[in-house]
């Protein structure tokens, strides 16, 4: 979708007390009982620097985001972008790739995390973004990647034309039942590194319409030697909210001349447009002689835009506020939301393409989707677009999806609006089901029929706004814990995959964790297993890794079979492993270079056979030696130099007995390169005790 222009006199903008004519809500909440590819979840988690916990609990001020003017964040921008040949070649890129920035998020203590993403000799590097965390003294702290393969093709020569890739696309559009289906992009070249070995594809977008009558974006990505259908994705990011009767409530508004319009000078411009049915452009701004809009039923048109106006407004001042975050981007500039979107739609849906939000009017047009949850959860879409880029299929699209609901739910609490408290369920009120239950339930999410409670090895087959569940499961677990509790008169009964206990730390630490690692530690690939890495790498930063707050995150994944609990038990992977997948440059016949892992919830000694599994990419690898080195500072020689000869990278699992060592502490990796020439970094390595 294009937006279109629009012409305008004059005008000044102001802030105005705007009055919204609503209807009371009817009725009291509904109560409620009881709410990568696919891989072996082994409970992997990055550690983080170790240090005590913080005071009384309280997150580290100095690890928690910076507010950037816009001003500010283009400056970061501009830096990181003078300096990406420096940074491609830190990190030992190859020769043929090249660095481009996409966000910026800086930490109170001057810590910078810069989002890049990569091309390969021109070509756009799909599943190949990366974040790099740089210390105030300009160190580089840690890498996450979105695939660890190096970037390398044969040729770039396609073997098949662009016919077969467009007949491709097409034909996987046409599967998914999609009315009037045609090529809106014409096949690109790209790399697919997203999943396995990179390959050189083609990238084809359709056009036209899903089966539901939201406008279709199908990324279809080709195989462009074999012709091999690689991946696909939506990128027209649905979700449903609540239809919130908000009480009278306060807008920011543009007078022009003598006419009032909906247009948010305090919040990027921000606009409101009314489709009246239709499908495609803007549509009109509202705008009208007086400053108050709508009466609060369905078939006055203003309502719906008020509701939609607000809903953004209240977003955009809880990114603010709370994150830190100005605007969707972090530039200042607002998105636009439009609304009586089709006849009958019964949906809301989020495009970068005209990073617009857009709302239908729900079942026989009388329940738009305006709400202030929905107004949250698609500017949300918009902000993980923006960060993490996290694909919208497989496991990565639930992570998505689950994002934008719990944001979703976080803003409704921030609102504070007496007509319409917070909660933790999505959509009580739209009644799309005609029985006044929920569409999605955080708290146990298998209540709407089709989410799922927890993890499991085929989720990532599962439509992404049901395999959300065990994000938006855990999310829940670690604010507000398991069992029987009622919340703003709502009643939740949350149990755990593994019938154990959680104990909740409260929404405001839950979301600055979810919110952090979002925008710092994932990347367009992540899945469950790396969701777990990032959000308890975070928790190590803000409260450390022997922290209570630390510990419930590890609980909470575990209560939605992620990994293994704080003390060892439960989870999956037969045994209980700790890894650092943070890369660690290794200096060329240089001194040696730790990578650090924390252990914690042990008792007594490590076992016999410890297994310690290491993957170092290095050319000549005879030239290193790599350790392992106990909490008491005892060396255990892996690999010694002189062995391995000419070959590349150490990719194996050694075996230690480790069993005169005391299992919790910190446990070092040291490598160093003892000859000239041949370089690399530590990739990851992980303990597994058994």
């Amino acid at each position: 979708m294009r937006r279109q222009s629009h012409r305008h006199t004059s005008h000044t903008s102001t802030t105005r007390s705007r009055t919204v004519q609503r209807r009371a809500a009817a009725g009291a909440l509904v109560a409620v009982t009881a709410l990568l590819a696919a891989a072996v979840q082994s409970g992997a988690a990055t550690a983080a620097p170790e240090k005590a916990p913080s005071a009384a609990g309280k997150a580290d001020p100095g690890a928690l985001p910076a507010k950037l003017s816009p001003a500010q964040r283009a400056e970061l921008i501009r830096e990181a972008t003078a300096t990406r040949a420096e940074t491609a070649d830190a990190l030992n890129l190859g020769a043929k790739e090249k660095l481009v920035v996409r966000d910026v998020v800086k930490d109170r203590d001057g810590t910078v995390h810069t989002r890049y993403e990569r091309t390969y000799r021109g070509l756009p590097v799909l599943g190949g973004d990366l974040v790099v965390e740089t210390s105030k003294a300009g160190r580089t702290e840690g890498v996450v990647k979105a695939t660890k393969a190096t970037i390398k093709v044969g040729s770039l020569k396609p073997a098949i034309a662009t016919a077969k890739a467009e007949k491709q696309a097409l034909g996987a559009a046409k599967a998914e039942k999609a009315k009037s289906p045609d090529v809106n992009r014409a096949p690109r070249k790209v790399i697919w590194a997203a999943d396995g070995k990179p390959a050189l594809a083609y990238e084809t977008v359709v056009g036209g319409f899903q089966h539901d009558g939201t406008p279709q974006e199908l990324h279809v990505i080709t195989d462009a030697q074999t012709g091999k259908k690689l991946y696909a994705w939506e990128a027209i990011e649905t979700g449903t909210g609540n239809t919130v009767y908000s009480g009278t409530v306060d807008l920011t508004t543009t007078q022009s001349g003598s006419t009032y319009n909906l247009t948010d000078g305090a919040r990027g411009n921000h606009k409101t447009y009314n489709l009246n049915r239709g499908t495609s452009g803007t549509g009109t701004l509202f705008s009208g002689p007086d400053d108050v809009w709508g009466n609060g039923t369905a078939s006055n048109a203003e309502s719906a835009g008020a509701d939609a106006h607000y809903g953004a407004q209240l977003t955009w001042d809880y990114y603010k506020n709370v994150h830190g975050r100005n605007g969707i981007k972090g530039d200042g500039v607002g998105a636009y939301s439009r609304v009586h979107y089709g006849n009958a739609y019964v949906n809301a849906f989020w495009s970068d393409s005209c990073f617009c939000m857009t709302y239908g009017d729900g079942s026989g047009n009388a329940n738009p989707l305006t709400s202030i949850d929905v107004a949250a959860h698609e500017m949300t879409h918009g902000l993980t677009s923006a960060t993490a880029g996290l694909n919208y299929s497989g496991e990565s699209g639930g992570l998505n999806e689950a994002t934008s609901d719990i944001f979703g739910s976080t803003v409704e609490f921030y609102a504070n609006n007496s007509s319409d408290v917070g909660d933790y369920l999505i959509g009580e009120e739209i009644n799309i089901n005609g029985d006044g239950t929920p569409l999605r339930y955080m708290d146990k999410p298998s209540k709407d029929g089709s989410s799922k409670d927890s993890w499991y090895s085929g989720i990532g087959s599962v439509d992404v706004h049901y395999s959300s569940g065990p994000a938006n499961h855990f999310f829940y677990l670690l604010s507000e814990g398991s069992g029987a509790k009622t919340i703003n008169g709502v009643s939740y009964n949350s149990s755990t995959s593994d019938g154990l206990p959680v104990t909740g730390i409260g929404r405001a630490k839950a979301e600055q964790i979810w919110f952090k690692a979002l925008t710092t530690k994932f990347t367009s690939t992540t899945n469950y297993a790396g969701a777990r890495t990032g959000t308890l790498a975070v928790a190590g930063e803000l409260y450390g890794t022997t922290s209570a707050e630390y510990k419930a995150v590890q609980d909470a994944w575990a209560g939605v079979a992620v990994g293994s609990r704080s003390d060892g038990g439960g989870g999956g992977g037969g045994g209980t492993s700790f890894e650092n997948a943070t890369d660690v440059s290794i200096p060329d016949n240089g001194a040696a270079v730790n990578s650090s892992i924390t252990v914690t919830g042990r008792t007594g000694n490590a076992p016999s056979n410890l297994a310690v599994a290491v993957n170092i990419v290095h050319t000549y690898i005879g030239d290193l030696q790599v350790q392992l080195i106990a909490p008491d500072g005892t060396a255990y020689t892996l690999k010694a130099y002189g062995t391995g000869g000419s070959t590349d990278n150490i990719n194996t699992t050694y075996t230690v007995n480790a069993s005169s060592e005391v299992a919790n502490g910190t446990w070092q990796l040291r490598v160093q390169d003892n000859a000239a020439q041949d370089t690399g970094y530590i990739n990851s390595w992980k303990l597994t005790f058994p």
